[in-house]
This record gives C-alpha cells, structure tokens and sequence, in this order.
C-alpha cells in the first residue's frame, strides 16, 4: 500500500536528531524523502546490517557536495520538483550555502521550507550552539521534572528533540503542505525545540494560572506527587507503575493493596496527606515481586503496568500481539505509528546504498554528466 503522504516528496539536508525524526515520519507514511548527505560521509547506513540508524530508514540518500556551486544547483533542482525541504543547521547557514528560503521559493513558490532549530530563527540565544537539555530547561519543563527537594531529571532527550521538536516540524510540514496544494503558497515553517516543549507543558501553564498546580516538582497529581500516581519498587528490586487517579480506579487500587477499609486513604485528594500515604503504598508494594503485582493488577482497570526495559518491552505479549515493534536487517525498533485504516505504508527499510545516480537521472542528468559530477567530487 503507498501510505496517505503517497505523491508527497521531501528533500532533506543532513543532520542528526529531531531533523532525521520528522523526515522519518513523513517517509514512514509513505513520503518520497530524499536526503542529501555530504560526499564521504559514513553513516550507520553503510557499514551493513545491524548497525542501522533507525532515524534515516525508509528513504533514498544521495551524496552532493553543497559547498560547490554545482553541488547547490543539485539541490535547487530537486527542491523544483518537492513539496516540501528539511534542514536543521544554525540560522543563517543555509543562507550562506544559497539555499535559505526567499531562492528557493522563487524556485518553487510552492515548496514548504521546514527548519528545525532549539531556539527558533530569531532571539537572543537563536545564533548559540545547545541541545535538548538547555532546550527543556528554557521551556520551562525540565523545572518540573523530578523528586521534591531533588534537582531536575533530563526526560531524555524525548521533550526536545522528539517531541517538541521532530513531532512539531512534522505536523508543521503536513499542515503547510495542504495549504500548498490548496492555494500554491509554500512558506517557512520556523519549528523551534523550545517553543515545542513548552506547548507540550502547556496544561501545566494552565493548572498554574488555575491554582491547581504547585511550582515544586513532585508534589503534583501527575508528577510523582499523589500515592496513587507514581513508580513503586516491588520486592525483586524491579518496579511498577501505577496511575490510579479516577475514584472507581482508586477504589479498586485500594482493594488490590488490602486497604479499602482503612480511612487514612479515604481523603484521596487531601494532597497533606499524600507523604504519609506514599510510604504506606510504597511499603505494601514491596511486599511481592513485579510478577506477582502483574498477576494481580494487570488488565485491571486499576491503571497499572509493569515498568519495562527496551528488551522487555519489545518481547511484552500486549505489544507482541500488536505488533508494535519490527525488525529491520537485523535491528528490533519502534514499528511506525499511527496506523491508518485505509493507506498502510510499507514496511520500514534501509538504504545501504546511495541513490545519487537513480535521484540525478530522474533530474534529467545523463550517465556522462553524471560521471564528470563524481570525477569533480561534487557527488559521491
């Protein structure tokens, strides 16, 4: 099946992180993404199988030098053809290369011009180098992230890079690409790791503003704060977690713990009371192993699931059944979401090979021309 971006193509400047994991997305669900990589560059891709970088499966990789002046003449040919083009170097570097916005678009006044960047195009702290860490920190969300009286828990880098960034320049460059093809508009969609995170922490705002939610990290209802929403150790020295915050859940959760008549846990939201409640819990949890709690609580409405490794993860019977993870030459990953009804993409694979000569004869180049552009270096 061609996936629902069948007819969309994406070119997209090399990088690492968010860029290759929006561009991954897009070629998931069926997307033509080219991505140029520089000439000699090894990437994971081309040492064999095992060794792939997840972030660059599913597209064809070609390599330009875009340092030469026939190397930019490559890319502002395939960008004639696009909907849509990727990049996410520092402010100002793609401009300094000839291939910033305003020359493309006179190119394709259609094409939809993505750049992801920590600090957005423009502000203060726009020209400095970062990453996901002092992206989260400035959001505003790392502060919120850990135990009370504890300093913060990088979240890995899921809040920055993934989430606030990859996710948000994805949904920018679908949106922006409907109104495209609606109207024959491209623009520059300016995608910002900062702001990103801060929109996924933007409930938070609003419980803040609301008098619902306290400044210090772990003392709130979904932040480890509350007795019935957080991380227990089990006996085996594993853990389990447990998210019981509507009353017939917690109902339930008491009567799994053995406690549903004793009136110190009848004050669920008395947050004055959660400190002491915690240690209770924590306490009857480490009576059993994770197995055992699994076997009580598990598929219950209680809202528990067992704590998993990556390994344990893909081997779970729930996400076994689904399918949710795959193997691709050799390496187990994420199997790609969401899933559509209608227009399944195929499967994930990997390019072990460039496709320089298949992508510059589709551009019109002849195998001579083709030949002298990697005798002079500028393809690879």
């Amino acid at each position: 099946m061609p996936g629902p971006l069948s007819g969309v193509r994406i070119v997209e400047i090399a990088g690492i992180g968010p860029g290759p994991f929006a561009c991954m997305m897009l070629s998931d669900h069926g997307a033509d993404v080219i991505r140029v990589e520089r000439p000699g560059h090894k990437s994971v891709a081309d040492r064999g199988p095992g060794v792939q970088d997840m972030l660059n499966r599913s597209r064809r990789r070609i390599a330009v030098d875009l340092k030469r002046p026939e190397g930019v003449a490559i890319v502002r040919q395939l960008v004639a053809e696009a909907d849509g083009l990727v990049e996410g170097f520092r402010p100002g570097v793609m401009e300094r290369l000839g291939l910033g916005p305003e020359p493309l678009l006179a190119i394709n006044p259609r094409v939809v011009y993505g750049r992801m960047t920590g600090w957005g195009q423009d502000g203060p702290y726009a020209p400095a180098a970062g990453h996901d860490i002092n992206y989260v920190a400035l959001s505003g969300v790392l502060h919120g992230i850990g135990r009370p009286g504890e300093r913060p828990v990088p979240p890995l880098n899921l809040v920055g890079d993934f989430g606030g960034g990859a996710m948000m320049l994805a949904f920018g460059m679908v949106s922006a690409i409907l109104h495209a093809r609606a109207t024959g508009e491209g623009q520059v969609v300016d995608a910002a790791m900062t702001e990103g995170a801060a929109l996924l922490g933007g409930l938070f705002h609003a419980n803040q503003a609301q008098g619902v939610w306290r400044d210090e990290r772990g003392t709130n209802l979904v932040d480890g704060g509350a007795p019935f929403y957080d991380v227990y150790e089990t006996s085996d020295g594993k853990f389990v977690s447990i998210g019981s915050i509507e009353p017939q859940f917690y109902a339930m959760l008491r009567t799994e713990l053995g406690v549903a008549d004793d009136p110190a846990f009848d004050a669920q939201m008395d947050q004055a009371g959660w400190p002491a409640l915690k240690e209770r819990v924590a306490a009857l949890i480490a009576r059993r192993t994770r197995d055992e709690w699994c076997a009580a609580m598990e598929g219950t409405d209680v809202c528990f699931a067992p704590v998993l490794s990556l390994e344990e993860a893909r081997k779970h019977p729930h996400n076994v059944a689904r399918g949710s993870f795959v193997t691709v030459d050799g390496v187990p990953q994420p199997a790609p979401v969401p899933r559509f009804s209608r227009t399944t993409a195929a499967a994930p694979w990997f390019a072990h090979d460039h496709a320089t000569d298949a992508v510059l004869a589709e551009l019109g180049h002849d195998a001579a021309q083709i030949n002298a552009l990697r005798q002079a270096g500028i393809v690879d």
